[in-house]
């Protein structure tokens, strides 16, 4: 990426330090900011992670893959992919309890997010009834639920909706002009159609990309603006580093700096000041100083555990570690406006009920005082 000029700089380090939502970056403005000197780039990015979060609480959310392999897509960075040889065995969808009992272990473990993922273009009838029972049990144990099953159209978003899904994910993963050399199966129109059919039914989006799959700088850069350009901004960004899996067509693509990562994640704060920005896939082969940097840079948001959906994560003992290094803590959920209305109305209707008894009680007492004195007359 060619050097930024000193008025191009100028004008970034003044938008960055507003920390305003915009939906109208253009690719200029965020190659300035990719362009930005390191240290000015973190420190902006920092103000701006400040101005919206505890500076300190990280998201922790588990991921579970609750149907693995045979999927009909071909994008070229995915194990799951039933194009490429990678020696994963095909798996059923998961049956129900066996994903309770693993959303409950995680909610033990810490998590306050449960996310299911399944290896499928779009889900089918019969699998979505099975879907939506999970849904309903994860939810039930007081965790908030995040779902990816590829696409889906109006109608199955509203039932997940209905269901109580809290976040749909479904990332963009590349910019739309490089998009073609990753994936041909799905087009970035179609992406962008689910996670309008997500939005209108009411749910949260979660969509990010995968850095590190040999695309330009300036792809990120317009990663970031598809991003940005929704609207309202995704809840949640995944930004992934790529896991090079062999017997994939990206398993010996050249390395992506990880100083290079860390600017995205700080540009992804800086455009999306509300969002969580989540460190994602690739942090096993984060050491902890990279990991500090992208904390640093506004990543709050992590998958706890000691997998993915087919690739490992750093295990749950160095996650804990590392938090108690840095001072981080686990992010407490905040119950939505419904819930609230919700607790605030049994609380209520439990303030109102206890009010009747006592009242009755009162009487009842009233009522044998005054037998009493009738009786002593």
């Amino acid at each position: 990426m060619p050097p930024a000029s000193h008025e191009s700089r100028a004008a970034s380090l003044t938008l960055a330090a507003r920390g305003e939502v915009r939906h109208d970056w253009t690719v200029e403005e965020i190659e300035a900011l990719f362009a930005l000197p390191f240290n000015d780039l973190l420190f902006h990015a920092q103000q701006v992670h400040r101005a919206h979060f505890d500076p300190n609480a990280v998201q922790v959310s588990t991921l579970l893959s609750i149907k693995t392999g045979a999927c009909p897509e071909d994008c070229k960075y995915c194990p799951q992919s039933g194009h490429y040889n990678t020696g994963l065995g095909k798996e059923k969808l998961l049956e129900v309890e066996k994903v309770v009992e693993q959303a409950r272990a995680a909610r033990e473990a810490g998590a306050s997010r449960f996310c299911m993922g399944a290896a499928w273009k779009s889900p089918r009838e019969k699998d979505l009834d099975v879907v939506l029972e999970m849904v309903r049990r994860v939810k039930a144990l007081g965790l908030e639920t995040c779902m990816t099953l590829g696409m889906v159209d109006t109608d199955q978003a509203g039932r997940l909706a209905e269901a109580g899904l809290d976040y749909y994910n479904h990332n963009l993963d590349t910019s739309p002009e490089y998009y073609g050399e990753i994936i041909t199966t799905r087009t970035y129109a179609d992406r962008l159609e689910t996670l309008g059919n997500v939005r209108e039914a009411g749910m949260k989006v979660c969509s990010g990309g995968i850095l590190g799959m040999g695309e330009a700088p300036r792809d990120r850069a317009a990663l970031l603006q598809q991003l940005a350009r929704l609207e309202p901004h995704p809840e949640s960004v995944p930004i992934n580093m790529l896991v090079k899996v062999p017997g994939t067509p990206l398993e010996e693509v050249e390395d992506l700096d990880p100083i290079e990562f860390i600017r995205a994640i700080a540009v992804a704060r800086i455009l999306m000041p509300a969002s969580h920005v989540r460190l994602s896939a690739g942090r096993e082969q984060m050491n902890e100083s990279t990991q500090a940097l992208a904390f640093l840079a506004g990543a709050n948001s992590i998958f706890y555990g000691d997998q993915l959906l087919t690739t490992s994560n750093p295990q749950a003992e160095q996650d804990r570690a590392l938090f108690a290094k840095l001072g981080l803590h686990p992010e407490v959920v905040e119950k939505s406006a419904r819930e609230t209305c919700t607790d605030d109305a049994r609380q209520q209707a439990e303030l109102e009920a206890a009010l009747v008894r006592r009242s009755a009680a009162a009487l009842d007492a009233r009522a044998t005082e005054l037998a009493y004195d009738a009786a002593q007359a």
